[in-house]
């Protein structure tokens, strides 16, 4: 079964590049795409992957934290990503482009959000929700023997940032943050606590298949503004910052500012780029719950999407 989809994987990708043989990319220069440990992006990245290739380009995945990624972008060590949440990357993604150095690529389509979230069986134990000051009176309800009698929210990787710890000690809540140690491991402890009706809290986001598929509730904390994170005074706290949920947005596209010069026409199709959050959503569907290959899937919708994709490819027609 691995043979074939290696010896079709393979002929998809001959016959496309056939297809492209008359352009001639711009450098012969590496374009290194940042590859982040969530499915979406790594599909995402996959088919740009694809794309770029197709037209001779010469393209490295690179493996780069979420949080600690500017400095890469801003001496060029890492080329474009494409996917950076507002929810988490707002203020970091504006100070790096403000620095002339990263270039805003646009949105790539969906708009994100990301917070605490619990399946809906959990509101019998917890009756108040999804109000957040419920929590201070059930955390109980969500414990794990390492936390008891504090409740345990089951955090992203400690590289997507979101300042859960803060948000706890801001708002008063008795719980611990016990992170996962990838995206993978924090949704399927997030299906079979959901299979057992056990207790959860965790954190979670979309575009992505889980809000869809499973029935339940984002936490509604107080609503994000950019003086929760940077006015101690402002919000129901007013001694702390972060004392609201994460903010809600768009996902953009990010790239080093000098690589414009380098491959105008690669630049071009990534600001093209673009995504709907079904589609996405789907997408990393069929990798976390068909278990189906990341190339795998990228290489079906690179085929099933070709037109759709050419016309971002414009410039490499010309």
């Amino acid at each position: 079964m691995k043979t074939t989809f290696l010896a079709t994987t393979a002929a998809a990708a001959a016959l496309l590049a056939s297809q492209a043989a008359a352009f001639e990319p711009e450098s012969g220069e590496t374009i290194k795409l940042m590859q982040a440990d969530w499915t979406s992006m790594l599909v995402d990245t996959e088919i740009l992957n694809i794309i770029l290739s197709t037209y001779g380009y010469d393209v490295e995945k690179v493996i780069a934290d979420d949080s600690a990624r500017y400095p890469g972008f801003e001496n060029g060590d890492l080329t474009i990503a494409l996917e950076t949440w507002q929810t988490t990357q707002d203020k970091a993604f504006n100070a790096s482009v403000a620095t002339g150095k990263v270039l805003d690529m646009g949105e790539l389509g969906p708009q994100a959000r990301e917070d605490w979230w619990y399946p809906a069986y959990m509101e019998e134990q917890c009756p108040g929700l999804p109000d957040w000051t419920a929590l201070k009176d059930c955390a109980e309800a969500f414990s794990a023997p390492e936390t008891a009698p504090k409740g345990r929210y089951l955090g992203a990787p400690v590289s997507w940032g979101g300042f859960d710890e803060e948000r706890i000690e801001a708002l008063d809540l008795p719980f611990e943050v016990v992170h996962a140690g990838t995206d993978a491991a924090m949704f399927a402890e997030l299906k079979a606590a959901y299979e057992r009706k056990a207790p959860i809290i965790l954190w979670v986001y979309k575009p992505h298949w889980a809000p869809s598929v499973y029935e339940g509730s984002f936490v509604e904390f107080p609503a994000y503004e950019d003086a929760c994170y940077s006015d101690p005074s402002w919000g129901v706290n007013p001694d702390m910052a972060y004392d609201c949920g994460k903010p809600q947005g768009w996902i953009k596209k990010m790239a080093w500012a000098e690589g414009e010069e380098i491959w105008p026409c690669a630049y071009e199709i990534t600001r093209n780029f673009t995504m709907d959050a079904d589609e996405v959503g789907q997408l990393v569907y069929e990798v976390d719950v068909e278990g189906r290959d990341v190339d795998e899937v990228a290489m079906e919708w690179a085929t099933e999407n070709e037109s759709k994709w050419r016309e971002w490819a414009a410039c490499a027609a010309d």
